[in-house]
């Protein structure tokens, strides 16, 4: 520990721990968990004596494990890959081959683990990763519990991450909740939204409320209303169709990701900046959704559509139900948007926008805020009056900044007028690029600092809201229709109309 840098530090300390990925031989712990970690070690952030033990079902030997982990980092991590660090690093990581169902490979796991503490003089921190597919949650969970791995030795501590997605509905996510703290304690269970750990949305509070010029004007006097947008460009690559067929891009994204976003957006602020005291917050956007409960509510305030074939940066792409995987009658949306009314006093009467759409023009996650337009009594008379209001843009991926339009005069003898932008961009302003976000959530784990991690109620809430939805879609007798748009498009029309009905229009991103 630097100790120039203790006092400045704002978290718990990380301490050594051991950490157990389960479903180790998967996409996401070649291409971001183990990026993740290395990366914390080049920026000296991992703490000495960490083991990174992978547990998953197929044969392999350490060697094998460290040699497939070496390739795909040379290729994904954000710095690079310095033999140096990366030497000592993948030492110590290993492998552990068992079904996630054996007791006899949770045994010789514990053993593992004991070994390690040993080794460390008896630190036995331990925290358990649970990437593998869902429906093995149930399974590793109990199997944790039964071997006593869940509970931590005197003066230590045992936690658990657990990946999305949590849950397929509300009845399906209670359940999971139940496994999870009948095994860990809520204060140990971490469940995870990787877009929580992108810096621009961790700036959300900061900029809200570190900011008087800001926090005065976030309420409706001022604001007309607000939109989030995560667009893709890309499509069912990689035999992605068929999990995408039994999710869609409603319970894929906008329950988890997108919901979580807004919560930020539109919370109260905080008593303090703990953990629960941020969730607190969060919790009671989510309860205070208007709930469009009904098909007929559904049908106005929701729009799903499917893309049919078209052009993306030039190349001819497949419509959704041509895709790999997907069913030629398919029922599932690839794009959603949703109306959305927060009934508290700061938001009442201000529509919020979520939209999500694959095969769209560009990838782009931003949130933009529209405020009301000014009294234009001295511009009236101009040309064209005033062009449009003011927008602040937080664009959380690719580009992750902060930007302000404004309107202004051109220079000149005459008075005509323009919107320009105030910009503000990470990489040029910190002289760096941000770290991924799963980096900071490991580490936030390792801390125990759980601010950016979903709560059991924030998690049963979202599919409250969400289920109504699925519910009209799938269960009901007079289904709202399912609109299309040509891929490289911006959506369907309907959803032009959503907002049109407000008198707004989507932000061209």
């Amino acid at each position: 520990m630097n100790p120039f840098r203790e006092d400045l530090v704002s978290r718990s300390r990380a301490e050594p721990c051991s950490i157990v990925i389960f479903g180790a031989t998967g996409d996401l712990t070649h291409r971001k968990l183990i990026p993740a970690l290395y990366n914390l070690a080049v920026d000296g952030e991992l703490p000495t004596g960490v083991k990174i033990i992978g547990f998953a079902r197929r044969e392999k030997s350490d060697a094998e494990f460290r040699e497939g982990l070496e390739l795909l980092n040379k290729k994904v991590s954000r710095s690079g890959q310095d033999p140096a660090i990366w030497g000592p690093f993948i030492e110590t990581v290993s492998y552990h081959t068992s079904e996630f169902t054996d007791p006899a490979g949770y045994k010789s796991l514990a053993d593992k683990l004991d070994a390690i503490d040993a080794e460390r003089g008896g630190k036995g921190n331990r925290l358990f990763y649970i990437a593998s597919a869902p429906e093995f949650f149930d399974e590793i969970l109990i199997a944790l519990k039964n071997a006593g791995l869940n509970e931590a030795k005197p003066g230590c501590w045992s936690r658990v991450i657990v990946e999305k997605p949590f849950g397929t509905d509300l009845a399906t996510a209670k359940h999971l909740n139940q496994v999870v703290n009948e095994t860990f304690h809520e204060s140990d269970t971490y469940r995870i939204d990787h877009y929580l750990g992108k810096e621009t949305a961790q700036n959300l509070m900061v900029l809200r409320f570190a900011n008087s010029i800001f926090e005065p004007l976030w309420n409706s006097k001022y604001i007309s209303h607000i939109q989030i947008t995560c667009a893709e460009n890309l499509g069912m690559e990689g035999g992605r169709g068929g999990y995408y067929e039994s999710a869609g891009a409603l319970r894929d994204m906008v329950q988890n990701h997108l919901l979580q976003l807004l919560s930020l957006v539109a919370m109260e602020p905080p008593t303090d900046l703990s953990a629960d005291g941020v969730r607190d917050e969060k919790v009671k956007v989510i309860r205070s959704l208007r709930q469009w409960d009904t098909p007929e509510k559904v049908a106005k305030n929701v729009v799903r559509g499917q893309y049919t074939a078209g052009y993306i940066d030039g190349n001819a792409v497949p419509g959704y139900r041509e895709e790999d995987r997907v069913s030629p009658e398919s029922d599932t949306e690839a794009y959603v948007a949703v109306r959305l009314l927060i009934d508290t006093w700061r938001w009442s009467g201000v529509p919020f926008y979520i939209r999500m759409g694959k095969r769209l023009p560009k990838k782009s996650t931003e949130i933009s805020v529209h405020f009301k337009d000014a009294p234009c009594v001295l511009f009236n008379a101009l040309p064209g009056g005033v062009p449009g209001g003011n927008v602040l843009v937080i664009r959380i991926q690719p580009d992750e900044g902060i930007s302000l339009r404004m309107v202004s005069k051109i220079p000149g003898t005459s008075l005509r007028l323009e919107p320009v932008k105030m910009d503000f961009h990470y990489a040029t302003s910190f002289g760096k690029g941000s770290p991924e976000a799963y980096e900071r959530l490991l580490l936030d784990a390792i801390a125990g600092d759980a601010t950016l991690f979903a709560r059991r109620d924030e998690v049963e809430e979202a599919w409250k809201f969400i289920d109504h939805i699925e519910h009209a879609w799938h269960q009901s007798d007079n289904p709202p229709p399912m609109a299309e748009f040509v891929a490289g498009s911006w959506g369907p029309r309907e959803a032009d109309q959503l907002l049109q009905q407000d008198g707004n229009q989507w932000r061209r991103l």
